[in-house]
């Protein structure tokens, strides 16, 4: 089994989860041509996707929904705010490849069990997912949120492994001269993302709490580096007697996949 990160970022982000017998795409946020080319580079085929699972239906997440959607016969789910939403805008090929993942039904296509819990975000109504393995190893992956709420905290906690937003460098967003000061404001904002300062703190209670591999994602490429994410949550937990490559490991999600996965 392997979490293979193919993109991750502020233009594109998709995630496959499952080795090459079949597993979930988390999000379609690259061309459909790209997805098949990230793919390949993992050593995986698209015939490996059985079920596709959408986190909010923002451009950066389902860029390549409708096209995947059109070319293949695998269900999407979503929250039932994100299925509406993904109607309205027609960014699905056909309804009835669409599913409210509140009904269940992804065990059906897939070796594992899977959660969807809420997250706060400027969307229709944006989810995280907690997936745990047959034999038990749990996988929380959470991106585009705010805050880490009472829900977010109870899906995530206890979990083997988390694939975590860390967006934005405080200094580097306050700096920022291309971005007009609402723009700051947005992301910012407890609907926003969370910064580098607020995801080290969050993944200290994580790793605390039984948390052995973390990977940082969705960086933004305006307002944040890989170094600079990674050396505050490396500092972090380095503070509170953590040591890197003994009691955790620590990965950047790259914006676009050179072909690097973790086995688990």
């Amino acid at each position: 089994m392997v979490v293979a990160p193919l993109c991750s970022g502020s233009s594109a982000n998709s995630t496959f989860i499952g080795n090459r017998d079949g597993g979930v795409l988390i999000d379609v946020g690259c061309s459909y041509k790209k997805l098949c080319e990230y793919l390949s580079l993992c050593g995986l085929e698209l015939t490996a996707v059985k079920a596709v699972l959408i986190t909010h239906e923002h451009a950066d997440h389902v860029k390549g929904l409708f096209q995947f959607t059109k070319r293949n016969t695998v269900p999407v789910f979503a929250s039932r705010g994100t299925c509406n939403a993904l109607l309205e805008k027609g960014l699905v090929y056909d309804s009835d490849k669409l599913f409210d993942i509140s009904g269940g039904g992804v065990e059906d296509y897939c070796d594992f069990s899977v959660k969807a819990f809420d997250t706060p975000h400027d969307s229709a109504q944006s989810v995280g997912f907690a997936i745990t393995l047959p034999n038990g190893y749990k996988i929380a992956y959470f991106t585009d949120l705010g805050e880490i709420t009472a829900e977010v905290r109870e899906a995530t906690l206890g979990a083997d492994f988390a694939f975590i937003e860390s967006n934005y460098d405080p200094e580097l967003l306050r700096n920022n001269r291309k971005y007009p000061g609402f723009t700051k404001e947005r992301i910012r904002s407890r609907y926003g993302h969370l910064s580098n300062v607020d995801s080290a703190d969050y993944i200290l209670k994580l790793v605390e709490g039984g948390a052995t591999r973390i990977m940082l994602a969705h960086l933004s490429r305006e307002n944040n580096t890989p170094q600079t994410a990674f050396t505050h949550t490396a500092n972090a937990l380095t503070a509170a007697g953590l040591r890197h490559n003994r009691d955790y490991t620590l990965d950047i999600a790259n914006a676009q996949t050179i072909g690097k996965y973790i086995a688990v």
